[in-house]
Order: C-alpha cells, then sequence, then structure tokens
C-alpha cells in the first residue's frame, strides 16, 4: 500500500485560482472516482499528477501515471516503411499498403495501438475479447471505427498496462450501455485507479471512494456516487436551513439597528433648548446626560451593524458549495404535422451490407424516441441519413415532411471560429445563444476565445446551444450528454420535460432515456 498526497495544494491559470491550499491524501487501493462541474479542476488535477501541469506545491507518490484516452503526438505517427515492414500479421490488405501513412487516424488499427503501447498481440486480442470487440476491426482503419469502437481499443491498451496507475478521463463516452456494464466489470477487478465520469449509474458500480471538487472545497467520501449525492445533499439542505435562520436574524438585526438609531438621534436632538412637549416654565434638560445615553445607543446600533455584516459574511461563507443552475431555453415550435418521421421496414445499408435489421416506428409531434442498441449498429447512422449526410443507401420506407425545420447535435463536430462569428453563420440569436452557454456553466471570460481553442466540454457546449438557441420543429441529438457534468444533464431533462419537443436521440445514459423518452428503439443486428 501507497498514497497520492498533495500538501498544501495550490494552483490557478493566471488570476483564476482552481485548488487553494488544498489537502489530499489517496489509498492507491482505492477505486476512486473523481467528480465536479466541468471547469472545477478535474482535468487540471490529472495533469499534476502526470507532471503535464507544475506547481510549487508539494505532491508524494511513488507511482508512475498512465492515462486514458492516450493520443499519438505528430512525432509518434509512424512513416511508411516503418509501417510496411511490420510482420506481426500476415493480412494482405497490410502488405499492399502503399500509401503513404502521414495521419494516425489513416493507419490500421493494430498499428495504431501497437505506436500507443508494447503489446503481445494474443494479450490484446484478450482483452478485446473480454470488451465483446470484433478482432476484425484491428484490420480496419481506426478513423473507420466507431465512437465506441476506437474508445474500446483504447481501453484494451489501457488495461495491458499493469504497472502504472490508471488515470481514466471519460471511459463511457461513446460506449453503448452493454459496453457500460462490460467495462464498469472490468474496473471493479482492478486493484486500484482514479476515473473521471459523469455517468451515475457507472460510478455506483466501480467506485468505492468519491473525490469531490466542489466550488471552494475537496472533499472525500466513502462509498459511490448514489452515497456522494446522498451526503451532498444533506448538507445543502443544512446550509440552506442555516440560510433561511440567517436571512430572518439579519432581517431582525437590521431592523432592531434602525429602531436604535433613530432612537438615539431623537434622544440627542433633546440637547437643544427646546422643549419636549412641556410649556417655557419646563425646566432645562441636562444635555449631559442625554449626550452620553445617546452616544451609548449610537455606540449599541454600530455595535448591532458590525454583528449583523459578520453574519452576512457568515453567510455567503457557509453557502460556498452550493451548487445553482439556471433553466435553459429552447427555441422550439411545434409542427402543425402529426408525425414528423414515420418509418417502415427501413434500414441502412453500407458497404452492400445491412447496418440493423429493420425498423417499424413513427415520432409524433410533442414525442421523444430515444435509439438504443450496441455500439457500431448504425444509431448516428440514423441521425446522419435524416440530416442528409449519410453516404451510404437506405432500404424500405421513410418519410419526413417537406420544409420541415430540424436542428442538430452532432456527435462528431468541427466548430471553430469566434462565436460572434460563429452565431452570425448559423443565424442564431446571438444574446440566446450566449444565454444558454452561460446557464451551462461556461464562463464569460471564454466568449472571447475561439471555439477550436476551447475543452471538450466547452466545445460540446457549443454544440449544444447551437441546437438550442436555432428555431426548429424537430430535434435531432447525437449523445447530447458526453463531456457535460451531472447538473448539466438535470438542466437538459428538466428542459425537455417542460417543453416537450420532437426529439430523435441517440444516447447510452439511462437514467437519462428513462426519464425523458416516450418511445425506445432498440437496434438488432442482422
Amino acid at each position: 500500500m501507497s498514497n497520492i498526497e498533495f500538501k498544501d495544494l495550490t494552483f490557478g491559470y493566471g488570476d483564476n485560482l482552481i485548488f487553494n491550499h488544498a489537502q489530499i491524501n489517496i489509498d492507491d487501493r482505492w477505486k476512486l472516482g473523481l467528480v465536479g462541474r466541468n471547469g472545477r479542476g478535474k482535468s487540471t488535477l490529472l495533469n499534476l499528477l502526470q507532471g503535464k501541469l507544475t506547481t510549487d506545491s508539494t505532491i508524494l507518490t511513488d507511482k508512475n501515471f498512465v492515462y486514458f484516452p492516450q493520443l499519438l503526438t505528430e512525432e509518434e505517427l509512424i512513416d511508411e516503411n516503418n509501417f510496411k515492414n511490420q510482420n506481426v500479421h500476415d493480412d494482405p490488405s497490410v502488405e499492399s499498403l502503399s500509401v503513404k501513412i502521414t495521419d494516425r487516424k489513416s493507419q490500421l488499427t493494430y498499428y495504431v495501438l501497437n505506436e500507443l503501447a508494447e503489446f503481445e498481440q494474443w494479450k490484446l486480442e484478450r482483452e478485446l475479447s473480454l470488451l465483446k470487440v470484433d478482432l476484425e476491426i484491428l484490420w480496419r482503419p481506426f478513423e473507420s471505427l466507431s465512437g465506441g469502437e476506437q474508445t474500446k481499443c483504447l481501453l484494451a491498451i489501457l488495461f495491458l498496462d499493469e504497472a502504472n496507475f490508471p488515470l481514466i478521463d471519460e471511459p463511457t463516452n461513446h460506449l453503448d450501455m452493454e459496453s457500460r456494464k462490460i467495462v464498469a466489470a472490468y474496473l471493479k477487478k482492478k486493484l486500484g485507479f482514479i476515473v473521471v465520469s459523469h455517468d451515475r449509474h457507472f460510478l455506483d458500480q466501480v467506485c468505492d471512494h468519491i473525490l469531490a471538487i466542489e466550488r471552494q472545497q475537496i472533499i472525500l467520501y466513502q462509498g459511490n456516487f448514489s452515497t456522494y449525492e446522498q451526503e451532498k445533499q444533506l448538507r445543502d439542505d443544512f446550509e440552506l436551513a442555516e440560510d433561511e435562520k440567517l436571512r430572518k436574524d439579519i432581517s431582525r438585526l437590521k431592523k432592531t439597528a434602525r429602531e436604535k438609531e433613530d432612537w438615539s438621534r431623537n434622544l440627542e436632538a433633546t440637547k437643544s433648548r427646546k422643549k419636549r412637549g412641556f410649556d417655557s416654565e419646563t425646566k432645562r434638560i441636562d444635555k449631559g446626560f442625554v449626550g452620553r445615553k445617546a452616544a451609548n445607543m449610537m455606540q449599541k446600533s454600530k455595535n448591532l451593524e458590525k454583528r449583523m455584516n459578520q453574519e452576512i459574511f457568515d453567510k455567503e461563507k457557509l453557502l460556498k458549495n452550493i451548487e445553482k443552475t439556471e433553466p435553459l431555453s429552447l427555441k422550439y415550435h411545434a409542427s402543425h404535422h402529426k408525425i414528423l418521421i414515420q418509418f417502415e421496414k427501413f434500414s441502412l445499408v453500407f458497404d452492400k451490407k445491412p447496418l440493423f435489421q429493420p425498423i417499424d416506428f413513427s415520432l409524433k409531434e410533442g414525442e421523444i424516441a430515444a435509439v438504443v442498441g450496441p455500439n457500431g449498429q448504425g444509431k448516428s447512422s440514423i441521425i446522419k441519413y435524416l440530416s442528409g449526410n449519410f453516404g451510404g443507401k437506405h432500404s424500405g420506407f421513410v418519410q419526413l415532411p417537406q420544409g420541415i425545420k430540424i436542428s442538430i447535435v452532432r456527435q462528431i463536430y468541427d466548430n471553430r471560429g469566434y462565436l460572434k462569428d460563429f452565431a452570425t453563420e448559423h443565424q442564431l440569436d446571438y444574446e440566446l445563444f450566449l444565454s444558454n452557454l452561460r446557464k451551462l456553466g461556461m464562463e464569460r471570460k471564454q466568449f472571447t476565445q475561439k471555439i477550436e481553442t476551447m475543452s471538450q466540454g466547452q466545445q460540446k457546449k457549443v454544440e449544444l446551444a447551437r441546437s438550442l438557441s436555432q428555431e426548429a420543429e424537430l430535434y435531432l441529438w447525437d449523445e447530447p450528454l458526453n463531456y457535460l457534468d451531472v447538473f448539466n444533464h438535470e438542466q437538459i431533462i428538466k428542459l425537455l420535460e417542460t417543453s416537450h419537443p420532437t426529439m430523435l436521440l441517440v444516447e447510452h445514459d439511462q437514467d437519462f432515456i428513462e426519464r425523458i423518452s416516450n418511445q425506445i428503439i432498440n437496434l438488432k443486428d442482422t
């Protein structure tokens, strides 16, 4: 047993302080879930452990760390000769390869993985089999794999490295429900790791400790994510009750302070030669006595004001970890069409092979339908087909009303440029667009940043806010929750529950699907 310890950790970017004298002590045997809102410092903490970021604070550990997902740098890309001289597989497509390899994505998957780590082929195939991956994908171009298939390949490489401590960042992105269960079962057998995820069910399955990065604190919980949520809710309820009590106390203090101040001023006025309701024969008022009395009352008033200000300050400290979110806005316009999508014996065909068994369903106005199924089954392809971006063919019948306004959230996106230009390009209400970004948790200072320089979570918020801010009768959303935190998940759920838009979506989060969908279309293999 050994520990990973941060002593008095202080770190920030410019004026943005992420950690302020934080104390963190982690047992390396724990299956630790690292949670917190986007931008709170989860990736920063992982980068500090890897040495990608430096700090003057002390980090005590004897561990070497391996990170998921691993990516190749330009220097690590293999050239044509190196690629063709590999002899680990007799696939003829490898021997006949004649194009120069200049991009990792154009390489066959086996060689992409071979550049990331050293391994024996049989061990890689074993891990992929445990992850229920068809071994044929090793000899397909990496870019041709689905997002879930790419994720599983990179996870297999991570699991092969038994010497280093795993830092696992968002492993469930792009994974279907069954794959998430498979990965969770595998992680439960690991001795220790740190995993970042926003999938409640996944964290409940794999974690025995939770490290929560909150607004002003880092708090360690023993138990899974549900335990963390329950304990945090109890703390939040206590703080809100204390807040209500303090508000009443402060209101009372303000009233008392005003009364005593008014009384002392009235008493001070009696120091004048004027009589207070008596005739001219009334004897003079003792100004010295009255002055001392008024001064005492004024001092009491000031003491009350000081006490009141201190209680206000204490209240602000008390509420420092309560997360507040605002409701999102959706520019949805109900269609006069009763049925927005009609599929009859419909399937998609790619390279002469059907992607899934024919489906029959209709999506009515105001309904939300979720498409589920294994990775690589064709879920995202349906979204692409309906939006006119599918490169294959289809069989069966499909009908979509002509001229209907559609808004899309893509699984893979390449948004670029400044937000104002982006809004103009997509004909967005700029103020509504920025408002939704702000409600999703994006800082105002990031509004002047180019989209391509933003984090994955921030870029996903841009993609989602674009769709929210477009006038539409039908929404096609492909994995909208990827890279978003649980608070964003709740915002989206509440929005869909109140707006009742017509929507076809692809998503793997079981809790989300159960809460918002009217019907589920389960794609099956041919």
